[in-house]
């Protein structure tokens, strides 16, 4: 899908949009209202960039997940519900607007480093660290795994009451690691903060270092970070 060259973003604290992945979205305020209604009118394509910690005003991430409008269900007060789906990582550039809601220049960035032996060796290491969560009584959301095209229609029903063993499976089906590295950042890692750098990071051999990481700490920790 060809991305435009301007976007409007959407600034929050703790929601990351992975390419991939699917995000749920409540629409309320008066400037995110207006903006979905052009949005709706036209390519129905918007980014969403973490606000930079410690920020005072609401500055986004120069790193952030671009998607597109899936479903959007609207009430007359022009606040929505959406499903937002995650295409692409970008670079937000230079601010086109600021008012009524930010629009900037955006340039994709395409993953690096996906053809190594050690991707494949750190692939296999994250799989065995998902299956060490699942046994720390972690539950994987079952619905994440419909949306990952390259593993087939799965029946969620049957899912919902497959072992471990056959999520594991289906998880081993996932034959491209950089969607692998996503979907299980968006799922296991905690924190936006160690979600975002995930999502910063293109070089895939770095990316899942930086989970592979995430995950034995959270590991470690038994589960209990709840850090913001």
């Amino acid at each position: 899908m060809v991305l435009p060259p301007t976007v409007p973003v959407m600034t929050l604290s703790n929601s990351i949009l992975f390419p991939g992945s699917m995000l749920p979205l409540h629409i309320f305020e008066p400037r995110y209202k207006k903006m979905l209604a052009d949005v709706l009118e036209g390519d129905r394509m918007f980014a969403i960039a973490m606000r930079k910690p410690g920020s005072q005003r609401e500055t986004p991430s120069s790193i952030a997940g671009i998607g597109l409008v899936r479903a959007a269900v609207t009430r007359p007060d022009g606040s929505a519900h959406v499903v937002l789906q995650g295409l692409a990582r970008v670079r937000l550039k230079n601010v086109q607007q600021y008012k009524p809601y930010r629009i900037q220049h955006v340039n994709a960035l395409r993953t690096t480093g996906n053809d190594s032996l050690a991707v494949d060796a750190l692939s296999a290491k994250v799989l065995d660290l998902v299956a060490e969560r699942f046994q720390q009584g972690f539950e994987f959301p079952l619905h994440i795994l419909d949306q990952v095209t390259d593993i087939g229609k799965i029946d969620l029903k049957k899912a919902q009451e497959s072992s471990l063993k056959n999520v594991i499976k289906y998880l081993n089906k996932i034959e491209d690691p950089d969607r692998l590295a996503d979907l299980v950042s968006c799922t296991l890692l905690p924190t936006p903060v160690q979600r975002q750098m995930i999502l910063e990071t293109v070089n895939l051999e770095t990316r899942l270092k930086f989970l592979i990481h995430f995950l034995i700490a959270e590991i470690s920790d038994g589960g209990n970070n709840k850090t913001k």
